[in-house]
């Protein structure tokens, strides 16, 4: 907000509210994680900005140490998970080098303008709030794996709570220095594990021309391969392209119809391997001017580890089990890592585009489907088809938010095992959206926010 009512565009603003995510969400993301911005200008050029991670190792002289990645067991509320943290569980990370790339090719403001509200935000704190202290409960047995850690996600030994205050002044003054242009990265001694000086001059910013898809009267633009989150939404809206609009809210046909098209993602998804990343933050942003900007970042579950005296933790990418198919540690070194991660924007004819995306992991392609389907299908409006009951099919069962018509709930159940849920949540994504000339909307469901900025 402050970085729009200044003068920046859209491109500032979304680098801008990049780096304080970093401060305020750092269960999700972080400088030293991985990520994607789409753009569209006013001009009319489009273009993806891939700064996901990748394989370390390249020119490495020693192989991992024993403990360099650790398990660990997180509980959530109804189950517990593995994960692998620690130094080897690291990638050559890109947010950083992906946020000074995208100001430089489509920014306008000088850098330090940008940085500068994330700067003050990391000295001056961010109010706990309950989804944030939620996170810290979870994830506290990797971020408190240091004295780092500790001193930034504990209070008197205990992790953060709701009436804390999270402050990273260290942050503050890498941000300072990097809006001075003193500092444009990490090195290899800061990322430590497996990444070698190679991988750091190895690593690039790649561009390259989003994935068009024309469903009903409009274009949808989503990240390409080698990620396929995009590719799967793609063939989904492909699936539901060949069946009739829905002639009313609850036509069960045409809600049965995007269900099965859901259902077969799951195929689709295990043929084109693995990759997805749990801890994801997404943000959407139009100016005045007609450009627009849908950027997704994640840190995974996080490593444990931080870039020492920074405050910034580093990801597990090397970690995730669903992201390495083949075992962990077999990805040749400067391999791009595959991603879930799918921000999009729709073209529409006579109209202002949307930019949107989410979080939530394997559901991202599931919100991202239905939203598109409610935006053209069922011609609602962006705050009613970000709030519209959901389906995810988990493998085994078509998970359904509270509020289909019984009608639809009842051809349903007909064909598949359904769960119908109490009330949203979560787990069926965040996508968070904006729209020209001036809509904007937060997913409640994580905890989302919609600001208008005028004049």
């Amino acid at each position: 907000m402050a970085v729009l009512r200044v003068g920046g565009n859209a491109f500032d603003a979304a680098v801008a509210a990049g780096f304080a995510a970093a401060v305020c969400e750092p269960c999700l993301t972080s400088l030293a994680g991985g990520g994607f911005l789409l753009a569209h200008t006013a001009a009319g050029e489009t273009v993806l900005c891939d700064f996901f991670v990748t394989a370390p190792g390249l020119g490495a002289a020693r192989a991992a140490r024993p403990g360099d990645l650790a398990p660990v067991a997180l509980r959530f509320d109804r189950a517990e998970q593995v994960f692998h943290v620690g130094p080897a569980a690291v990638a050559t990370p890109g947010v950083l080098a992906g946020f000074l790339h995208v100001h430089r090719r489509l920014g306008r403001l000088p850098l330090a303008d940008v940085v500068a509200p994330a700067a003050r935000l990391a000295r001056a704190g961010v109010p706990v709030d309950p989804f944030f202290a939620r996170l810290v409960e979870i994830l506290a047995p990797i971020v408190s794996r240091s004295d780092e850690g500790r001193a930034l996600f504990t209070r008197n030994g205990r992790p953060l709570r709701p009436g804390d205050t999270f402050t990273v002044p260290a942050l503050g003054a890498l941000l300072d220095a990097v809006g001075a242009g003193r500092i444009t990265g990490f090195g290899a001694a800061q990322l430590g594990g497996q990444v070698t000086a190679d991988d750091v001059a190895a690593y690039r910013v790649v561009e390259r021309e989003p994935l068009a898809v024309r469903y009903r009267d409009a274009t949808v633009l989503t990240n390409p391969p080698p990620s396929f989150g995009g590719t799967l939404v793609a063939h989904a809206l492909a699936e539901l392209a060949a069946t009739a609009p829905p002639t009313a809210a609850d036509d069960a046909r045409h809600l049965c119809a995007l269900a099965a098209a859901l259902v077969g993602l799951a195929g689709r998804r295990a043929s084109l391997g693995a990759g997805t990343s749990r801890g994801t933050t997404h943000l959407s942003v139009a100016d005045a001017e007609g450009n627009v900007a849908a950027m997704t970042t994640s840190n995974g579950s996080g490593s444990g580890v931080f870039v020492p005296g920074t405050g910034v933790q580093l990801n597990n990418m090397m970690g995730e089990e669903d992201l390495h198919p083949a075992g962990l540690g077999t990805l040749p070194p400067g391999t791009p890592i595959g991603s879930m991660m799918a921000p999009t924007i729709v073209l529409r004819p006579g109209r202002g585009p949307v930019a949107f995306g989410s979080g939530g992991s394997e559901r991202i392609r599931s919100a991202i489907t239905q939203l598109v389907v409610q935006l053209l299908d069922h011609r609602r409006s962006l705050a009613d088809a970000v709030v519209a009951p959901r389906l995810h099919w988990d493998g085994r069962v078509l998970q359904a938010e509270p509020g289909l018509p019984p009608s639809c709930l009842a051809a349903l159940r007909q064909r598949w095992p359904v769960n119908e849920w109490r009330r949203p949540d979560l787990y069926f994504g965040g996508v968070h959206a904006v729209a020209l000339p001036a809509e904007a909307v937060g997913d409640p469901r994580r905890g989302g926010l919609g600001v208008v900025v005028s004049d």
